[in-house]
């Protein structure tokens, strides 16, 4: 990608809160047709105290989630504050509010690749995805749900009403043609599947300005084709919006050699989900797919948050190194590895009832 398209993405971005207001919603209107949008403003967020008072903080605060792993993957749950090191850049931090995410509010993005080489496998892959919804929702949390080919599109806007999600799981379908919706010119090859614009875009635009935790699931082959978008300002998009990753990776090998093309493996969404604290789930069989899924639903309810005062005062825009681990054990902790300073364009509350 050439670096006047870059910057044209960079400065210019349609808010996509506009344009989900019917279903179905082409995505790739907003890398085509952009228009400018109004800096964020800074962000305030309730929080409850003890006695359920609401408290309100403007002091800038680092929020990090964490999966806690021992011998044979196992996850540790009944771990206490004090138990966590945690730093910064390699400066030690002091951990100011710790607690245990199982019932924290969730925003959740489900985004479903419908490029030609899914095809064999959508239809399994949107009765996982419905299941999943209906079981991870609960009464405070929120889903949207997207799908990506040679467009990106959304299908719905954030919602907790299970019967909308699971129709607009279903409505996503192959795009069998391999063209966008606005390509004009029909000599210029098909197909594309829009994996890091589909990142970048439910990053920038839809989960940039939610609180609490943000997980976006993707269900793909893991290959990207045609965005304008690349790999690292991907990962930087959902770095900067908090998101954290995770991918089902599932491909049908079979079609990719019908169609003489090659498969690349799953190493690029290997390292975004690395780089936020996610994971690559490698399904072997389409009977897995539902595993999968349970799999990261049952991560989501074993989460830590870590949360501290950064020391590192500059408002430079720099992206801090984090580190975290677990005093005396050799577990794994898995979390994003860092964040980029965002302390002069935004507030964090604070969880004050630790």
């Amino acid at each position: 990608m050439n670096s006047p398209e870059l910057a044209s993405l960079e400065q210019e971005r349609v808010p996509l809160s506009t344009l989900a207001r019917t279903t179905q919603t082409t995505m790739a209107a907003a890398l085509l047709f952009l228009s400018c949008v109004l800096p964020a403003a800074p962000r305030q967020q309730a929080a409850s105290g003890p006695r359920g008072e609401t408290i309100r903080a403007t002091s800038v605060a680092v929020n990090v989630y964490a999966i806690v792993e021992g011998r044979h993957a196992q996850f540790i749950r009944d771990l206490k504050k004090d138990d966590f090191e945690i730093s910064e850049d390699a400066t030690p931090q002091k951990i100011e509010y710790f607690s245990q995410e199982t019932n924290a509010a969730l925003s959740l993005g489900v985004a479903i690749d419908t490029s030609i080489s899914q095809g064999r496998l959508l239809a399994t892959e949107k009765l996982a995805a419905k299941h999943f919804v209906r079981t991870v929702l609960q009464s405070q949390d929120q889903a949207f749900v997207m799908n990506f080919d040679a467009d990106v599109n959304l299908l719905t806007d954030f919602t907790n009403e299970a019967g909308e999600l699971g129709r607009a799981i279903d409505s996503a379908e192959i795009n069998e043609t391999g063209r966008s919706i606005l390509q004009e010119n029909e000599a210029s090859p098909p197909g594309g599947t829009h994996l890091y614009d589909a990142v970048y875009l439910a990053s920038n635009e839809l989960m940039k300005t939610r609180f609490g935790r943000k997980v976006l699931v993707l269900v793909t082959d893991g290959e990207d084709q045609g965005s304008r978008i690349e790999l690292q300002k991907s990962i930087e998009s959902a770095e900067k919006a908090d998101v954290i990753v995770y991918s089902i990776v599932v491909s049908d090998p079979e079609l990719y050699s019908l169609l003489g093309a090659t498969y690349h493996g799953d190493g690029h969404v290997r390292r975004l989900a690395r780089e936020t604290g996610g994971r690559a789930i490698r399904v072997k069989s389409i009977e897995q797919i539902g595993q999968a899924f349970e799999n990261i639903a049952r991560e989501l309810r074993s989460q830590y948050l870590l949360g501290y005062s950064p020391s590192n005062v500059r408002h430079d825009g720099s992206f801090r190194r984090i580190h975290i681990k677990v005093r005396g054990h050799n577990y794994m902790v898995r979390a994003r590895t860092g964040y980029y300073d965002r302390s002069d364009e935004r507030t964090e509350s604070k969880n004050l009832s630790q």
